[in-house]
């Protein structure tokens, strides 16, 4: 698995009960799933000599992340690689105009968006579309990183001359007057079987996931057999080998469109570690190498995922005490840690509840998070009191 991040350590946790091992290609020991995985290669993931170090005698060869360069993936799979997802899927989830345009020739319901070569590109758009527009770094960005939201034409030429002036490549959308954001996981193998989970409404602040409710309240089942339709379609139509997230607006008005897509293990994916028969982790090895697919179904009526974030400043409490602490008011909280350093904002963890009704446990699971993220409960909870 190219990556030592979060995704790569829970993976290799999966990996564990099917009697597999993930070797990780990490830049540094230290890295999440460098710190548990027995085999580790230390190096760049824009480096093919370290990719076919991690490559060698592997029976797939996956990912915690898109920013693989293709043209070393495609040297890869001429050499016998298998590589899941291929580079010829795994483009679209780097590539957001490349993507937004495949979308639009699959019939897929996207924002309106443009290409952006200069400023004129985002006024034209914002005269035609209105203000304020979303102006989005075509490759890289994450957690509301290389996204901008300028509200008239002098706030976008700031944002544009800076970007394309630093050579980032930029795309222009419509910003989408919304209901919220769902998102639908769905899991396709090799030889072409699909597997899909119950869609998620995802809760987002300060462009970073906070929050996510299985199953999405509210959603219509109609509307939820299209989302996850929709996912299905895309992982066949794109040729993707693995678990894939299509992240989805659903607009005032009911409808769908495609936000983004992550080709691999993926945040609003979580809550299945302990709210589903087969977890993500355990679906996206299962896919790359060609085991039957597990079965999806949820365990509760409802299960309720809360990130951990790194507070401001990191509390004088040791998170081991903080987890008692939690532990001993919701022993049924289930926590899952990255074994990451905590600074601001940083996903180190995230708690999982089950339950039968989305306030109480949604409740149960943020209290949780935020007292793990900061020493303090903020419904004025005391232990002893």
């Amino acid at each position: 698995m190219v990556g030592g991040g979060q995704l790569a350590r829970m993976t290799h946790q999966a990996a564990i009960a099917l009697g597999q091992c993930v070797r990780v290609l990490a830049e540094s020991s230290t890295d999440p799933a460098a710190r548990v995985s027995p085999d580790v290669v230390l190096g760049s993931h824009l480096d093919l000599a370290a990719l076919r170090m991690a490559a060698v005698g592997s029976s797939a060869f996956t990912f915690d992340h898109e920013h693989v360069p293709t043209e070393h993936l495609e040297v890869l799979v001429a050499e016998g690689v298998n590589v899941a997802p291929p580079p010829e899927a795994l483009i679209f989830a780097q590539d957001k105009l490349l993507m937004r345009r495949r979308l639009a020739e699959l019939g897929i319901a996207v924002p309106a968006f443009a290409e952006v070569r200069s400023v004129h590109d985002v006024v034209d758009f914002g005269s035609s579309h209105g203000w304020p527009v979303v102006v989005k770094a075509i490759r890289g960005g994450y957690d509301g990183r290389g996204v901008w939201m300028p509200g008239d034409a002098v706030e976008a030429k700031a944002v544009v001359d800076e970007q394309l002036g630093n050579g980032v490549p930029l795309l222009v959308e419509a910003k989408v007057p919304l209901r919220r954001e769902l998102s639908a996981m769905v899991a396709r193998s090799q030889f072409g079987q699909g597997a899909t989970w119950p869609v998620v409404e995802t809760v987002q602040r300060d462009g970073q996931c906070a929050v996510v409710i299985a199953p999405a309240p509210g959603l219509p089942d109609d509307r939820a057999t299209e989302a996850e339709e929709l996912a299905l379609r895309l992982a066949f139509g794109l040729g993707v080998v693995g678990v894939m997230a299509v992240e989805l607006f659903e607009t005032n008005d009911g409808s769908l469109l495609v936000n983004e897509l992550a080709m691999r293990p993926h945040n609003s994916g979580h809550w299945g570690m302990d709210g589903a028969r087969t977890s993500q982790f355990e679906q996206h090895l299962r896919a790359v190498l060609d085991y039957p697919l597990g079965d999806t179904a949820p365990l509760a009526p409802v299960t309720v995922m809360a990130n951990i974030l790194g507070a401001e400043d990191a509390p004088e409490m040791t998170m081991d005490e903080r987890v008692h602490h939690v532990f001993a008011r919701f022993p049924d909280a289930k926590v899952h840690l990255y074994g990451k350093g905590e600074r601001r904002a940083r996903k180190i963890g995230h708690v999982n509840v089950l339950g039968d009704h989305v306030e109480s446990v949604r409740n149960k699971a943020e209290l949780a998070a935020h007292f793990l993220s900061h020493a303090v409960w903020t419904d004025d909870w005391r232990p002893h009191g």
